[in-house]
């Protein structure tokens, strides 16, 4: 075996930096999306329009890291779409970092609604208004060590993107 294979197979039983940072890629927005949805449905903290914008990213961000698996974790395709995933898992830090500026009035959020109705009729359109949850994005609902949600998103996504990002270029020097 040549010594270049050697230095790029390390120790039996472990894991290359680009197959880390694409399982980052992949188990991050997972985790963070089961988080929201599951606060959302078992613990009934309703979503505001920024919340989505979030949500949203980190679908896209999980389905590129999907994509990034069918390929070896060393070719150019699997680096280009974990490092796609990554751009994505920012893009929803990013919107995090406004989102938490928002809600502690270090920036103006929206000064109307975000979300239009969708109706057939307009008994069904009053229906969904009088039962739709009204929330803000300016308005904290839960907080976990004293920072909100998209605080912690914003945090996790930016830190897990870094990392990814650092891992795939470390990987691609070696």
């Amino acid at each position: 075996m040549s010594e270049a294979v050697a230095v790029r197979s390390g120790p039996p039983g472990s894991l290359q930096p680009v197959s880390v940072a694409r399982l980052i890629a992949l188990l991050l927005p997972a985790a963070l999306l089961l988080g929201a949805f599951g606060s959302q449905y078992l613990g009934g903290l309703h979503p505001c329009e920024m919340c989505w914008w979030q949500r949203y990213a980190h679908l896209v961000a999980f389905a590129l890291a999907v994509i990034a698996f069918t390929a070896s974790a060393e070719t150019p395709r699997a680096r280009l779409f974990t490092l796609l995933a990554a751009l994505g898992i920012a893009t929803s830090g990013a919107i995090g970092v406004y989102h938490a500026g928002v809600e502690a009035h270090i920036f103006e959020g929206f000064t109307q609604c975000t979300a239009l109705p969708k109706a057939a009729s307009t008994a069904e359109l009053l229906q969904q208004i009088t039962h739709a949850p009204l929330v803000r994005c300016d308005e904290v609902q839960f907080r976990f060590l004293g920072i909100s949600m998209a605080g912690w998103n914003a945090i996790l996504s930016l830190g897990g993107a870094a990392l990814i990002l650092v891992l795939t270029l470390k990987a691609k020097r070696a």
